[in-house]
């Protein structure tokens, strides 16, 4: 079977609201960053800020893949714990 590219996607309200929260916290990173390298701050610095706005890019990242993952095999995987072991499988890997 072939999974269906979405073209849109329903979301709950609550769920967009933790993805736009998430996102305007990586935006405000970014801005920092870009100021700290106006100040001339420490690489090691700089580093760390962007190891953190890495870290909560794949973590939005995992709950949109968790999204899809949910939506796309639903229908395939009668079982939702079989559908949350893949998640959690997945979030791992990364």
């Amino acid at each position: 079977m072939e999974l269906v590219k979405d073209v849109t996607k329903y979301r709950t309200e609550e769920d967009k609201e933790y993805l736009i929260k998430r996102l305007k916290i990586i935006e405000g990173q970014v801005r920092g960053i870009m100021g700290m390298i106006t100040d001339d701050r420490y690489c090691s610095d700089i580093l760390n800020q962007i190891s953190a706005i890495n870290k909560s890019l794949k973590s939005i990242g995992n709950k949109v893949l968790g999204e899809y993952l949910v939506t796309n095999l639903n229908n395939m995987i009668s079982s939702k714990e079989k559908v949350d072991d893949i998640i959690s499988l997945i979030s791992r890997l990364n």
